[in-house]
């Protein structure tokens, strides 16, 4: 052990005795790369960043049953699964074709329109200046990163706007063919129950009653004075009993309608308003503004980096050529 730590001891003052014996070559490169560093730090075109932050809301319907969305109420903010659908959305093309299409992106990140990958590129630059993040809290950070502050906080701000469209959109997509459905079962019922009414208002046109009706029917037969009052009651008797069955079996008929069609208003009444509902799916806690610092290049990082960076390579670079002339000469 004490060994090693001699030959380590020894390494390390054979490194620090060669880095002194090179020092004005190191020493001249690593203020150049330092001071083309400053340079090419300045040259580099300022980015600004604007961030917006949403809360995803908990619900996007208005629920006409006790059981269906019990939990979540409009004024509740969003969990977990929110926030994610929350964010998938923002990084679905339906908004960023918006947003290229409106602030006309292509012509702004300089992508020629004739270039073949012209589209792969527009979504790569897209991608490095949309950023969207679901932040420890449950909210959604979107920030938008360009060389124009007042650009950024305005994209970033469409965005905002942008995803009660997008997702309005979305949900109409499906809950419009399902209202229809459900239109077309109701006036299905209300039909079906608008022919049993007109066949019994046939039937009672004919004289036809209820059941109470023809046994009060009888009863008036039995209490009638004369033969002609007799012979109209007896008439009347034999049209219900012909009839009277198929009215007893319509009125059930039509009882059963009336429930079934009031059973199925609910899921109608609940249907229609997920049809019609434009709904507001986020909270906004924060829009965002045009920032008057810009985010980056960070200048000072840029110049250290690179003259670390260069003043490490240069003693590598250096440490190999020695080496390699060493070799030369056992060779």
């Amino acid at each position: 052990m004490a060994e090693k730590l001699s030959e380590l001891e020894k390494e390390r003052q054979n490194l620090l005795l060669f880095i002194w014996r090179k020092r004005k070559l190191l020493l001249i490169v690593t203020a150049i790369a330092a001071v083309v560093s400053i340079v090419v730090s300045f040259l580099l075109t300022p980015i600004y960043r604007s961030t917006a932050i949403v809360f995803p809301a908990a619900t996007s319907t208005v629920s006409f049953s006790e059981q269906r969305n019990a939990k979540a109420a409009a004024m509740d903010f969003g969990e977990e699964e929110q926030a994610e659908q929350l964010v998938q959305i923002l990084q679905s093309s339906r908004i960023r074709d918006k947003i290229v299409s409106q602030f006309d992106l292509m012509n702004h990140y300089e992508i020629d329109a004739k270039d073949p990958n012209k589209y792969f590129k527009l979504v790569k630059q897209y991608n490095s200046n949309f950023l969207f993040v679901r932040t420890r809290f449950g909210s959604i950070q979107i920030d938008v990163l360009d060389v124009n502050p007042q650009k950024a906080a305005d994209m970033a701000n469409k965005i905002v706007d942008l995803i009660d469209t997008v997702k309005n959109n979305m949900v109409a997509e499906r809950t419009w063919p399902a209202f229809e459905i459900n239109k077309r079962k109701k006036e299905q019922l209300e039909q079906e129950r608008k022919d049993v009414l007109f066949k019994l208002d046939s039937l009672a046109e004919l004289g036809v009653v209820s059941l109470e009706g023809r046994t009060n029917l009888f009863q008036a037969y039995v209490d009638s004075k004369s033969a002609q009052e007799k012979a109209e009651i007896k008439k009347t008797i034999d049209i219900n009993m012909k009839h009277g069955s198929l009215f007893d079996g319509l009125e059930f008929i039509r009882n059963e309608k009336i429930m079934q069609l009031e059973e199925f208003l609910v899921s109608y009444e609940q249907a229609e308003s997920d049809a019609y509902s434009v709904f507001n799916h986020k909270f906004v806690v924060e829009r965002a503004v045009v920032a008057d610092k810009k985010d980056k290049p960070k200048r000072m990082i840029i110049v250290l980096l690179s003259t670390i960076g260069a003043f490490i390579f240069m003693v590598f670079a250096l440490l190999i050529k020695d080496r390699l002339n060493e070799l030369k000469k056992i060779a």
